[in-house]
């Protein structure tokens, strides 16, 4: 079990013009805009679970980012999984 970045759609303001998780996200093509609905959408098989877009999305006061469980079907769990340290999902 690790955790991924889940948006909350309804609390996302990058229709306003907001961009910063998808700027600080450092995984390629992880954090993309819906063009249609006009939010950030993650890609969850691409995510490590760094945090940093829900980092960088707090400390711009929105709290549209949350870090939920995915198991290991790759399917979202209910509840929130162990959380890694800041780049430990990077380390070999």
């Amino acid at each position: 079990m690790y955790n991924v970045a889940l948006v909350t759609e309804e609390k996302c303001v990058a229709k306003k013009g907001c961009r910063l998780c998808i700027m600080y996200c450092p995984e390629a093509n992880t954090l993309d805009l819906n063009s249609e609905r006009m939010v950030a959408e993650v890609v969850i098989n691409r995510c490590k679970g760094c945090e940093l877009c829900m980092v960088v999305c707090d400390a711009a006061k929105h709290n549209a980012i949350a870090m939920v469980a995915v198991g290991a079907d790759g399917k979202l769990l209910d509840r929130a999984g162990e959380a890694a340290e800041l780049g430990q999902a990077y380390q070999g």
